[in-house]
């Protein structure tokens, strides 16, 4: 005999005003350094055919942070 196993759960979540814009602000850093990553990488190969690793994106998220512009990925 097989016992069913659920796979899935399905949860609704009703953020106040204040959590809404914190999730928002997040989801917003986490997009700007997701694209800045994917450039870099990409630029990386297409004109020195090289790799970008997660240590190497590290250091540069580390360096953007300290940067003027971006320095509110820090906070």
């Amino acid at each position: 005999m097989t016992i069913p196993v659920k796979r899935a759960f399905k949860y609704r979540f009703y953020p106040t005003d204040a959590q809404a814009a914190e999730l928002s602000r997040t989801f917003g850093c986490v997009r700007k350094v997701y694209n800045l990553a994917l450039a870099a990488r990409t630029e990386a190969w297409a004109l020195r055919q090289e790799r970008v690793n997660y240590n190497a994106t590290s250091a540069m998220l580390t360096a953007w942070k300290k940067t003027e512009e971006l320095a509110y990925l820090g906070e």
